[in-house]
C-alpha cells in the first residue's frame, strides 16, 4: 500500500499558520507594534486605510534590521528572542515564536524598508503570497517601515468573513488601547483614511489613560500601588460612581503584555462589592509585576491568557490591594472605632443659650370676667390683678357657642340628640359593582415580572420586560422613517463627556438620533451639549441611553445588512423598557397588554426573545391529573 502522509508545502503551511495568528486587520496591527517595541523603538506611527483591509502600516525609529536579517525574518520560526527551550520561561519580549511575518506575508502583499544606525543604506523588500517580488538597496531613516496591503487577497473566503468597516476599526482602536496603555514611555500616533486618530507623547501611566479616554478620566482614577514578595500591583481604578454598564475599560497588563483573566477580574468585582449598582462594571488599568518563571504565556496562539503558578494568592493579593485603595481615598465606607474624637474639628464654637417662654399659668379663656371674691382678710385675690387688661374685655361666654341647636318645635328639651352634621355626599358609579369586579381582576402582575391575563381559551403570561421592548421598538422605528418625534426641551443644556472614539460613533448616529427626538447644540471632541431630549426619556436616562448605544455598535458585530437605524432602536428600547422588578399599576399593566398586542410583531422581542405565552384550561386541567 502507498504512502499516504507527506510534508506539506511551504505555502500551505504558512497559510494555515496565519489562520491562528491573523483572524483579522487587528491581529496585523498588534503583532507589527509588538514588533516595534521590541526593536527598541521611542516613536512609532500606525497607519491605515479602510480599517486595514486596504493598508496597514507601522513605522517605527527602532534598531532596524541588516540585509541578512530583514530576508530572514519572514521565514517560518525565524526569531531573534529566544535560542533555547529554557528561554520560554524568561520572556522579556513580546513576540517570540517567529511566526508573525511569515504568516503575514502568506495572506498579503507586504513591504518592508529597513536600516541599522551604523549602515549608509537599507534594505527594502516586497512579498507576495510568500513569494519574494524583490529585495534591493534604498535609501531610509533608521529604524523600519513595514506595510501590508489587500489583506486575504489571496483567500476570498476569508476576506468575505471581515466584518463592516466601522467594526473592524473598533477592533484595530482596542488592539491600539492595549499596547499604548502598556508603553506610556514610548510615544504613539494613529492615522486612519488620512485623519490623525491618536497622538499620544511619552507620558506617565496616569497621563497616557487621560490622553486615551479624555480628560474627564482624570478624577474618576484612584492610585493603586502594592509591592509583595510574590506579586507588584501598580495602576488605577475607577470610582465606583463612574462605573459603566460595559467592560470596555478594564485593562490587565502582566509584565507590559495585556492578558484577559476571568478569575482576576471577579477579584476586582468582589473588592467592589456593595459599592456598584447592579449591573454595572468598574474601570481598572492594573500592571502586574511577577517572575517570569512563575507564569507560562505560550498556552494560546494569541498569547492574550496566561497560566499562573498560584492564581489564589495573585486572587487575594489583588482584592486587598484594591479594597485598600479604594478605602484609604475615602471611597469605601468605613468604621474606625479607635478614632480619637479630639482630632475631630469643632465646628460649634459658640454656647447657643436655652430659650425661655413665659406662660401665664392662671389664665382660663372660658373664664367670665367677675369680680373675684376677697379673702377672709378682705383683700382681693392677686391672680386677676395679674391677667392681661385685653383678657379682661367683657365678651360673650362659651355658651353662646351652642345657641339655636335646640329645635324650634315642641322638642326644645331633646338637647343634642337631634343634631345632624354635615357628611359628603354619596356619589354612585355608572358601572355596577359585577362590571367593576371584572375590570379589576382583568391582569395580574407575577413577582414584579410577569403579566396575567386572562382569554376565551385560558391565560396569557407575558415578560413585561421583552414586551416593553417590542412597543418602544416598533415606536422608535417609526419615529425614525417618518422622522416626525417629539421632542421636549430642556431648561438647561445637558452635558455629557465622552472619549474622542465615542464621539466618533455619536456623529455617525447623530442624524438617526435627531429623528428620534434628540437635539443636539454641540459635538465637540469630547463634549456633548443636548438641549432635547424625546417626551418618552427622561433627562436622567439620557446618559445611559448613550452608553448603551455606544456599547452596542461597539460589541454587537453586526452583519453585512446591519442597519443603523435598527440599532438604534434597538438599544433605545433595551434602555428605556420597563426592568423586571418594577412595579406596575392595573391601569399600567392593562396599557401594556394592549399596546404590545397592537404591534405589527407582538410574539417576539427585538433581539428574537418570546414575549408571551398562552396557557390553555386544557393544558391547566393536565396538570392536575
Amino acid at each position: 500500500m502507498a504512502d499516504i502522509i507527506q510534508l506539506l508545502p511551504d505555502h500551505v503551511a504558512n497559510q494555515i499558520a496565519a489562520g491562528e495568528v491573523v483572524q483579522r486587520p487587528a491581529s496585523v496591527v498588534k503583532e507589527l507594534l509588538e514588533n516595534a517595541i521590541d526593536a527598541g523603538a521611542s516613536k512609532i506611527k500606525l497607519i491605515i486605510k479602510d480599517a486595514g483591509k486596504t493598508l496597514i502600516q507601522v513605522i517605527d525609529n527602532g534598531k532596524g534590521m541588516s540585509e541578512t536579517d530583514a530576508r530572514l525574518s519572514f521565514e517560518r520560526h525565524a526569531t531573534s528572542k529566544i535560542k533555547s527551550a529554557d528561554d520560554l520561561f524568561q520572556l522579556h519580549t513580546k513576540g517570540f515564536r517567529g511566526e508573525a511575518l511569515a504568516s503575514i506575508a502568506a495572506i498579503a502583499h507586504v513591504e518592508l524598508k529597513t536600516k541599522q544606525e551604523g549602515d549608509d543604506v537599507g534594505t527594502c523588500i516586497e512579498i507576495e503570497g510568500s513569494d519574494v517580488v524583490s529585495q534591493e538597496v534604498v535609501v531610509t531613516p533608521k529604524g523600519t517601515s513595514i506595510g501590508v496591503k489587500n489583506l486575504f487577497f489571496n483567500i476570498p473566503a476569508r476576506r468575505n468573513f471581515l466584518k463592516s468597516n466601522p467594526v473592524e476599526t473598533r477592533h484595530i482602536i482596542d488592539e491600539f488601547h492595549r499596547v499604548v496603555l502598556a508603553h506610556p514611555n514610548i510615544s504613539f500616533v494613529m492615522f486612519h483614511n488620512g485623519s490623525e486618530s491618536f497622538n499620544l507623547p511619552e507620558s506617565n501611566y496616569r497621563q497616557r489613560i487621560v490622553n486615551v479616554f479624555g480628560v474627564k478620566t482624570n478624577e474618576k482614577l484612584v492610585p493603586v500601588d502594592e509591592d509583595t514578595e510574590v506579586l507588584t500591583v501598580s495602576g488605577f481604578i475607577g470610582k465606583p460612581e463612574f462605573a459603566k454598564k460595559t467592560r470596555g475599560e478594564q485593562f490587565f497588563f502582566v509584565n507590559n503584555r495585556y492578558i484577559k483573566s476571568a478569575y482576576l477580574n471577579h477579584a476586582i468585582g468582589s473588592a467592589y462589592e456593595g459599592l456598584l449598582k447592579e449591573g454595572t462594571h468598574a474601570s481598572y488599568f492594573l500592571n502586574l509585576t511577577v517572575d517570569p518563571q512563575t507564569i507560562d504565556i505560550n498556552i494560546h496562539p494569541t498569547k492574550t491568557e496566561i497560566k499562573f503558578d498560584d492564581e489564589h494568592t495573585l486572587y487575594a493579593i489583588i482584592r486587598s490591594a484594591v479594597k485598600h485603595s479604594l478605602g484609604q481615598f475615602n471611597i469605601a465606607p468605613v468604621l474606625d472605632f479607635e478614632r480619637d474624637a479630639n482630632l475631630d474639628t469643632p465646628y460649634n464654637k459658640t454656647q447657643a443659650k436655652m430659650p425661655s417662654v413665659e406662660v401665664d399659668r392662671s389664665f382660663n379663656p372660658f373664664q367670665e370676667d367677675k369680680p373675684m371674691r376677697s379673702s377672709s382678710s378682705g383683700v382681693t385675690s392677686n391672680a386677676s390683678s395679674s391677667i392681661p387688661s385685653y383678657k379682661k374685655e367683657k365678651g360673650p361666654s362659651w355658651e353662646s357657642l351652642y345657641v339655636g341647636l335646640e329645635s324650634k318645635g315642641t322638642q326644645t328639651q331633646q338637647g343634642f340628640s337631634e343634631v345632624q352634621f354635615e357628611s359628603a355626599p354619596v356619589e354612585t358609579s355608572i358601572f355596577d359593582e359585577a362590571n367593576q369586579v371584572e375590570q379589576k381582576q382583568t391582569t395580574y402582575q407575577v413577582h414584579n415580572k410577569y403579566i396575567i391575563s386572562k382569554i376565551k381559551s385560558g391565560m396569557l403570561v407575558i415578560d413585561q420586560n421583552k414586551a416593553h421592548q417590542r412597543v418602544l421598538y416598533e415606536q422608535f422605528l417609526q419615529n425614525i422613517t417618518v422622522q416626525e418625534a417629539m421632542s421636549q426641551q430642556l431648561l438647561f443644556p445637558l452635558e455629557l463627556h465622552f472619549s474622542p472614539q465615542e464621539i466618533e460613533i455619536i456623529n455617525q448616529l447623530k442624524n438617526d438620533l435627531e429623528h428620534t427626538g434628540f437635539v443636539f447644540k454641540s459635538v465637540k471632541e469630547e463634549l456633548v451639549e443636548i438641549t432635547g431630549v424625546p417626551v418618552s426619556v427622561p433627562e436622567s436616562e439620557v446618559s445611559i441611553i448613550l452608553e448603551q448605544l455606544i456599547s452596542d455598535v461597539e460589541n454587537e458585530v453586526p452583519d453585512s445588512n446591519f442597519s443603523a437605524t435598527d440599532l438604534l432602536a434597538k438599544s433605545m428600547a433595551k434602555s428605556l423598557a420597563i426592568k423586571t422588578g418594577q412595579s406596575l399599576n392595573r391601569v399600567e399593566q392593562e396599557h401594556l397588554v394592549n399596546s404590545l398586542f397592537a404591534c405589527k410583531e407582538p410574539n417576539v422581542s427585538p433581539t428574537n426573545r418570546t414575549t408571551f405565552i398562552t396557557m390553555t384550561v386544557d393544558e391547566l386541567d393536565r396538570k392536575f391529573v
